[in-house]
């Protein structure tokens, strides 16, 4: 299973179908997923000194396909963005990614693909859960590391990251003391549980979700006005 796939599993309700986190957000969230698996397998890196491309852009190590078509797509992408910022390639990123995992999960039976119309007019899909014991194994493990203070594998710790760069937490990890789970959330994202190349692109995920909420907030004022 993907970071990213991981997410979606728990942006999703799984009575109704229905995303529980913005949908902006959460395609950033899933983008910014993909380019932190990748991170952590060593196939790209946020530039330091003396590298091809200047610092803090995205560079890319090792083309050679992962295994997976999700990634192997996102690696030929950020391939051709290679010397961007890598808040600025999420948004090329994101595009499609959601529907393409939606369907994928549905077919490794996780999900439950519902078409149906709103108002009886406008046409919907809905993916309730199929089989919720890989996401409720996830939830345990993130309860775990946020509520009990266990330590988190680097994964768990992408994902920890990528759940308060969408806001994310509340609906993952159920808690009387919402301020203690951000708390320790925070210090996961900045602990040292990756090379600093990786948390250097978590960085930039956080900084492109907002970037992203705040300029939707803006077109939605100026549209509006």
């Amino acid at each position: 299973m993907l970071i990213a796939e991981d997410l979606l599993l728990l942006a999703y309700d799984d009575e109704s179908g229905k995303p529980g986190i913005d949908s902006t957000r959460l395609e950033y969230g899933l983008a910014g997923a993909l380019l932190l698996e990748l991170s952590l397998l060593g196939k790209v890196a946020v530039a330091g000194e003396g590298e091809a491309v200047k610092r803090d852009r995205l560079v890319v190590r090792d083309t050679s396909p992962v295994g997976d078509d999700v990634l192997d797509r996102a690696l030929a992408e950020l391939a051709d963005d290679e010397g961007k910022k890598p808040k600025n390639v999420l948004g090329s990123l994101r595009k499609g990614v959601r529907d393409l995992l939606l369907r994928r999960l549905a077919e490794r039976g996780l999900l439950r693909e519902e078409s149906g119309t709103l108002l009886g007019i406008f046409p919907i899909t809905r993916w309730p859960a199929a089989d919720a014991s890989h996401e409720a194994a996830v939830r345990q493990r993130l309860q775990d590391v946020l509520v009990t203070g266990l330590e988190p594998d680097p994964r768990t710790a992408a994902l920890v990251s990528l759940l308060l760069a969408v806001d994310g937490l509340r609906k993952a990890v159920p808690s009387d003391d919402r301020r203690a789970v951000k708390r320790r959330a925070k210090e996961i994202s900045e602990g040292a549980w990756a090379a600093d190349a990786v948390k250097k692109a978590v960085q930039e995920v956080q900084a492109a979700v907002t970037a992203a909420i705040v300029g939707a907030g803006a077109a939605a004022a100026a549209g509006g006005s």
